[in-house]
């Protein structure tokens, strides 16, 4: 299969999608890749396969390779003797954050036709802004970690007790996010949350909580990963999830009874389908008093969760094959004919 790995975008998260994008070289190993970085003007470039390394875009050396450009049914390159598109199978939408998750490169791929991995815009919007999850896990009666949100021009005040995480709604990979020990930390917090987003939600931080992962996709059957325990400290910073990203190897499951193993699955279940259908993605859980509570939706999960599943190149193979289609609607313009004949007849 040949699979064009989408990454980069005009996001917070951008070096992130790089690492990731990396790594798939070393994940899918019998598929044939083709690479299209989305830079931070949101420019779209092939990117030689060979030359796939770091440096390639920090030193701004991707701009000798092809531009492309969208148009129905691919990406093409213009050249002299006209336009020659880009083969490829199947697109995965690896570009983390901003356009990758709010649904942006979702909607260009839905209106130009391309057969793409990735969560739909509805579900894009929802799984973006933790707010948003929140009401959707809600609606879905998945339960929640206790939160409250707050906006740039709110008054600065908390109704929860200490210590607690602040959050900027729409960013992930810990960007932005503290920990509150006491009111005079508060202020601080905010600022550094309010320099990347107009919002925040703020939960409590719970020391030494049961966090478990489970991530999945729905082809014709369900193909569930194993369920990870993180081995992590109380806090991940940006650096420490960046080095994360990068991850390939095998991990181990959770030592966890087949009760709490099923509740786990069966909530992630509710929140996949059907809004997910036609992605790849990995919800983050805590356990707490036997309660089982969402904590985030990844979306596009770092290295796509590569490493919770036996068999993850032949999961993608599958999934390109169960991909949600949209309805073709038949337009044949008989309002406006029925119109013009009235007028006609008049």
């Amino acid at each position: 299969m040949n699979i064009a790995i989408l990454f980069g975008g005009s996001s917070y998260e951008h070096e992130i999608s790089i690492v990731s994008a990396i790594t798939m070289k070393k994940v899918l190993k019998k598929s044939t890749l083709t690479y299209i970085f989305v830079d931070a003007n949101r420019e779209f470039y092939l990117i030689d396969t060979d030359k796939m390394n770091s440096k390639l875009f920090s030193s701004g050396e991707y701009k000798k390779g092809k531009s492309l450009i969208l148009k129905k049914g691919g990406f093409f390159a213009e050249g002299m003797f006209g336009s020659k598109k880009v083969d490829f199978d199947v697109a995965l939408n690896l570009i983390h954050g901003r356009d990758g998750e709010d649904g942006k490169i979702a909607s260009l791929m839905e209106f130009f036709a391309i057969p793409f991995i990735s969560p739909r815009l509805e579900a894009s919007a929802l799984s973006y802004n933790k707010l948003y999850t929140k009401f959707l896990a809600e609606n879905l009666g998945v339960k929640t970690v206790a939160y409250e949100h707050l906006s740039r021009d709110d008054e600065r005040k908390i109704s929860m007790a200490y210590p607690v995480i602040i959050k900027p709604v729409r960013l992930g990979s810990s960007i932005g996010v503290s920990i509150v020990k006491n009111a005079d930390e508060l202020d601080y917090a905010l600022d550094v949350a309010f320099e990347f987003d107009s919002d925040v939600i703020v939960e409590p931080f719970i020391e030494g909580v049961k966090e478990y992962n489970q991530a999945g996709c729905l082809t014709d059957a369900w193909e569930l990963s194993i369920v990870e325990e993180p081995q992590k400290e109380a806090f991940l910073d940006f650096e420490k999830k960046y080095m994360d990203f990068s991850r390939d190897a095998q991990v181990l499951s959770a030592d966890i009874s087949d009760e709490l193993k099923e509740r786990i699955q069966t909530a992630f279940k509710k929140i996949y389908d059907p809004l997910f259908r036609g992605s790849v993605i990995r919800c983050d859980f805590f356990v707490v008093e036997d309660e089982v509570l969402l904590n985030e939706i990844n979306p596009i999960p770092g290295s796509m969760a590569n490493y919770l599943f036996p068999d993850f190149e032949g999961m993608l193979t599958r999934l390109s094959k169960a991909l949600p289609k949209e309805k073709k609607i038949q337009v044949d313009y008989a309002y406006i004919h029925s119109i013009q004949s009235a007028k006609g007849k008049a």
